[in-house]
């Protein structure tokens, strides 16, 4: 993974163009970067939610098959 540069200086800047005065914007971009550089561990892959979803579906045709076999 590359790591990208954020100018928390332009960013403030451009919330001042679109109308946001300067100690909104700023606190705006402070916690954006307090969330940027929050836990990556604790962060889901792709591929780990993939694998999550695949596991729910197959649940659920599971239990729509019991369902359907079930004497009612």
């Amino acid at each position: 993974m590359t790591a990208s540069i954020f100018d928390t200086h332009q960013a403030v800047r451009r919330l001042e163009a679109a109308g946001i005065e300067t100690r909104q914007a700023e606190a705006i971009i402070s916690e954006m970067r307090d969330a940027a550089g929050a836990d990556r561990g604790e962060l889901v892959t792709r591929s780990e939610l993939y694998r999550a979803l695949w596991i729910q579906g197959a649940g659920i045709i599971a239990i729509l098959t019991a369902l359907r076999f079930l004497p009612i």
